[in-house]
C-alpha cells in the first residue's frame, strides 16, 4: 500500500541556506505541506529555531540516521556539504534532488527541468539535479534558437551576492554603508570590494569562487542540451546586487529571422516576453517563477547578430522546479 502523503519524510539538507528556506516555503504552500519535514545543515547552523509544516522545528546536524525513512532529500547547501553527505543520503534509498550544483553533469544523475522533451521523467533514476537560474536561462535560450542553427551563441551571467548566502548579503550591505561613510570596508566573505563594483573574480582569501560557480553553470547547461546542440560560450561576473540572476546573450543567426519570430521561439521555450515599459531586471523578477526576457534586439552593426536580456529570481526559480519534480515523482513511483 502507498504511504500517505503526510507520512512521507522530506529532508532538506542545507535548510539554513537562502535556497533551503525558499524551498521549504514553497513546499509548505504545496500539496507537501503536511509532510514529515526534517531539517539538517552544517554544525554552524545547528540549533537554529525555525518552523516546518506550521510547527516549531530545529535545524540539526547530520547524524547517521538523519536520512532514515526519507522519501526525498533536497540538497540546498554548499557543494561541499552535498559532497560530504551524499553517501549517507544514498543509503536511505530516497530520491535525491540536488540544487547545489555538485551533481551537475554526472553520468548517473538525471538533470531535470519542466517542459523540456529531453528532460523527461528520468525513468527509474534516484539522483536528480535542478539547474541554477542562470543555467536554465542560457539552456532554454539555446534550445529556443536551435531551429535557426546559430553559428555562435554566447552569454554573460551576472551573479548576485545572495549566491554566497546570508554572509554575502550582509557584506554587500555593510560595504555599501561603509563606503558612503568614507570608512574602510570589511572583506571577510569575498576578500574584495563587491559594493559598487563589477568583478570577474573574488580575492584570493575568499571562500567564494566565481570560477567554480561558472564551471557548475557550464556543466548544468551541457547536461540540459541535446548532445548535438551547439554549446554556448559562457562567462560569469559578479554584480553588486542582492538578489536575482540576469543574463546578457548574443547569437549569430545566419538564416533570415525577424525579431518577432525569434521572440515567439523564446516564448515557446518557456520565457515570458516583456515590453519596453517593464524591462527584465533583478528587481522585476523578484518573487516570480517566470523567466523574463526582453524582446530580441538585432545588432545594427553586426549582420545576423541578435541580443537577448533576461532575468529570473535566483532562489524561487530552482526551488519551484524542485517542487514540480517532487510532484512528478509522487505520480511516477508511489512508495511501497
Amino acid at each position: 500500500m502507498a504511504i500517505p502523503l503526510e507520512s512521507r519524510r522530506i529532508v532538506i539538507a542545507g535548510a539554513s541556506s537562502l535556497l533551503g528556506a525558499e524551498l521549504k516555503s514553497l513546499l509548505e504552500e504545496s500539496r507537501f505541506a503536511a509532510s514529515d519535514f526534517r531539517l539538517v545543515d552544517e554544525e554552524t547552523a545547528a540549533g537554529t529555531l525555525t518552523e516546518a509544516g506550521g510547527e516549531a522545528a530545529v535545524i540539526q546536524t547530520v547524524e547517521e540516521d538523519s536520512f532514515d525513512k526519507a522519501w526525498i532529500v533536497f540538497c540546498t547547501g554548499s557543494s561541499a556539504f552535498t559532497r560530504s553527505n551524499l553517501s549517507l543520503a544514498k543509503r536511505s534509498g530516497a530520491y535525491i534532488v540536488d540544487l547545489s550544483g555538485e551533481l551537475a553533469g554526472q553520468s548517473e544523475v538525471h538533470t531535470w527541468l519542466p517542459k523540456i522533451p529531453t528532460m523527461a521523467d528520468g525513468g527509474h533514476a534516484n539522483l536528480f539535479a535542478i539547474p541554477s537560474a542562470p543555467a536554465e536561462i542560457i539552456a532554454r535560450l539555446a534550445i529556443a534558437l536551435s531551429s535557426l542553427q546559430p553559428s555562435t551563441v554566447s552569454a554573460v551571467a551576472f551573479q548576485p551576492v545572495s549566491a554566497a548566502g546570508k554572509r554575502g548579503i550582509e557584506e554587500l550591505e555593510s560595504q555599501t554603508g561603509q563606503l558612503l561613510s568614507f570608512q574602510s570596508i570589511g572583506k571577510q566573505t569575498f576578500d574584495a570590494q563587491v559594493a559598487y563594483s563589477m568583478l570577474d573574480r573574488f580575492g584570493a582569501s575568499s571562500g567564494q569562487s566565481l570560477g567554480a560557480a561558472l564551471a557548475a553553470i557550464r556543466r548544468e547547461v551541457q547536461a540540459v542540451l541535446p548532445p548535438a546542440a551547439k554549446q554556448p560560450a559562457i562567462q560569469l561576473l559578479h554584480a553588486p546586487v542582492f538578489y536575482g540572476s540576469t543574463v546578457a546573450a548574443c547569437a549569430f543567426i545566419e538564416a533570415p529571422a525577424d525579431a518577432l519570430s525569434v521572440g515567439k521561439l523564446c516564448a515557446g521555450a518557456g520565457f515570458v516576453l516583456t515590453d519596453d515599459t517593464t524591462p527584465p531586471s533583478n528587481v522585476s523578477s523578484a518573487g516570480e517563477i517566470a523567466m523574463q526576457l526582453a524582446p530580441p534586439l538585432p545588432d545594427q552593426l553586426a549582420p545576423g547578430a541578435c541580443w537577448f536580456w533576461a532575468a529570473a529570481d535566483n532562489l524561487r526559480l530552482p526551488a519551484s522546479n524542485a517542487v514540480k519534480l517532487a510532484e512528478k515523482l509522487l505520480q511516477l513511483k508511489p512508495s511501497e
